[in-house]
This record gives C-alpha cells, sequence and structure tokens, in this order.
C-alpha cells in the first residue's frame, strides 16, 4: 500500500484542525508539495479536481503515513469517503502524482472532490490557507 499522503486544506498544520493531531501523530511530515489541480471552496472547506493546465497548482503538504491502512481508514472516515457514507460520496482516494519543491514528483493519495463544481466560486491562489477566490 502506498504510504504518502497529499492534504491540502483542513489538515494541513496551520489550519489548526484538530483531525491534524490525529494525522501529525500517525505520519512523519516530508515538506510542502503542489498537486496539479483547481482549487474550490465547498463549504467551510476545500476541494480538489484533477485539471490538465499545468499552471493550476494547488498548494499543500506531504506526509508519510507510518501505518498506512489504519490511518487511511480513520481519514476516509473524515472525509466521508468510507463504506459507511452513501454514494455518491463528496471525495474519493486516488493515487496521484504532487510535486515537492525539490523538484521531485511523488505518488501519493489525494482526497479528490468527487461532486461537481458548478458554480462553485474557485481559490485562485490555490492555496485554501491564502486564497483569492474567483
Amino acid at each position: 500500500m502506498q504510504n504518502y499522503l497529499f492534504v491540502y486544506g483542513t489538515l494541513r498544520r496551520s489550519a489548526r484542525h484538530p483531525m491534524h493531531k490525529l494525522l501529525a501523530t500517525g505520519s512523519c511530515f516530508i515538506g510542502r508539495a503542489h498537486y496539479q489541480g483547481r482549487l474550490y471552496q465547498i463549504a467551510h472547506y476545500p476541494g480538489v479536481v484533477a485539471s490538465l493546465n499545468p499552471a493550476d497548482l494547488v498548494v499543500g503538504e506531504l506526509y508519510q503515513l507510518l501505518q498506512p491502512d489504519l490511518m487511511l481508514a480513520e481519514l476516509d472516515h473524515y472525509e466521508a469517503c468510507s463504506a459507511a457514507f452513501a454514494k455518491p460520496q463528496e471525495y474519493r482516494r486516488e493515487l496521484q502524482q504532487v510535486k515537492l519543491e525539490n523538484g521531485d514528483n511523488i505518488t501519493c493519495w489525494v482526497y479528490l472532490y468527487n461532486l461537481n463544481v458548478d458554480g462553485m466560486a474557485c481559490i485562485l491562489s490555490g492555496d485554501f490557507l491564502n486564497q483569492g477566490i474567483e
């Protein structure tokens, strides 16, 4: 199982969300990273969708999970994409490529927004914690 996870919203360190504490205790912070996607304001949290445009970059953090099976089960429940939630689920967890600040590409888990984004505000900066909304 892949043991890297990219987070871009409420799970980031400076978001100060209680779920980050769970992530912090069960993983090692690798560094800042970027994902080629578009970031949307869903509610009090963001959602990302993949983009073919290389200019669309989402800011986030990469973590190495110490016990991936256990941590991903917890995070799937938090992201409402476990089997306990009715379909269509708001998010889906997929393996994607992210780029670290040193230029290295890493394959990791990313929670992608799984519903329609028509009419939702796009976070132009690609950074949920430093927004410019379109």
